[in-house]
């Protein structure tokens, strides 16, 4: 079992940053691929990037390609999710998942956490 925790979510202006922070629980962190997942309103939920558990070969939704950066830190069970140059259409609430592959489907994921909302305004 693996509990995932998201933070560092909130309000920006177009153009700024967030970095968003998923803390998980238990001691195999390290042997789990880790993704981000999005919502907006109305929408379904669709993947942002992916990180491996093994080499560390990160993967984007070309959406996100060169402004979003995903990042681990296996010592502190923590995955990143540095976010530049947001657009309003970046509004939606973010998820992390743990899973054993870093694919795009949210099939490849067994663990999701709650949620944090970014909202980005023009």
């Amino acid at each position: 079992q693996v509990q995932l925790v998201e933070s560092g979510g909130g309000l920006v202006q177009a153009g700024g940053s967030l970095r968003l922070s998923c803390a998980a629980s238990g001691r195999t962190f390290s042997s789990y691929a880790m993704g981000w997942f999005r919502q907006a309103p109305g929408k379904e939920r669709e993947f942002v990037a992916a990180i491996s558990r093994s080499d560390g070969s990160t993967y984007y939704a070309n959406s996100v390609k060169g402004r979003f950066t995903i990042s681990r830190d296996n010592a502190k069970n923590t995955v990143y999710l540095q976010m530049n140059s947001l657009k309003p259409e970046d509004t939606a609430v973010y998820y992390c998942a743990a899973g054993r592959w870093p694919g795009a489907s949210n099939l490849h994921y067994n663990y999701w956490g709650q949620g944090t909302q970014v909202t980005v305004s023009s």
